[in-house]
């Protein structure tokens, strides 16, 4: 054998037993009654965007692809989830308190307008994620009225 085929052997071998590995991924629950959509602050297209764009790393009603199984993809999924959903997981929206409501809401409004989300590295497999400028707008122009219904919320 050629020193190629050792080396393809080899990482051939390296990639199987990786998958021994535990992928750790997030649990998943359909259960939510904390839930951003049940709180009445959400409805419509919104709504609809918010599911497709940001509920897969934001939520823990996340869809894992068939590559959330394999090993090193399971491991990046893992970790971006974990992280989505502990910078702001919309399944415990009710149970967040007002000014954390208002940092999420802000964050958002920043993050979208910059195009930061939804990743880049999401996108590549998730095209129906991807936020055209309206869409983006409609974004921007929800989190900034919900502000106001948070602040009124918390008044009452």
């Amino acid at each position: 054998m050629k020193i190629w085929q050792y080396l393809i052997l080899g990482l051939g071998i390296i990639l199987l037993a990786i998958q021994f590995v535990p992928n750790q991924l997030p649990e998943v629950s359909n259960e939510n009654p904390q839930d951003l959509m049940g709180s009445g602050l959400v409805d419509g297209e919104v709504s609809n965007l918010l599911k497709t764009a940001c509920y897969d790393c934001h939520s823990n009603t996340t869809k894992y692809p068939w590559y959330s199984y394999v090993a090193p993809a399971s491991w990046l999924v893992a970790k971006d989830t974990r992280e989505g959903r502990e910078e702001v997981n919309f399944s415990q929206w009710t149970e967040v308190d007002m000014m954390d409501k208002l940092a999420i809401l802000d964050d958002i409004i920043e993050e979208v307008k910059e195009e930061h989300m939804p990743l880049p590295i999401y996108l590549t497999m998730h095209s129906e994620a991807k936020l055209d400028d309206s869409q983006r707008q409609l974004i921007i122009e929800w989190a900034e009225a919900a502000m106001d219904i948070v602040v009124e919320e918390e008044d009452e």
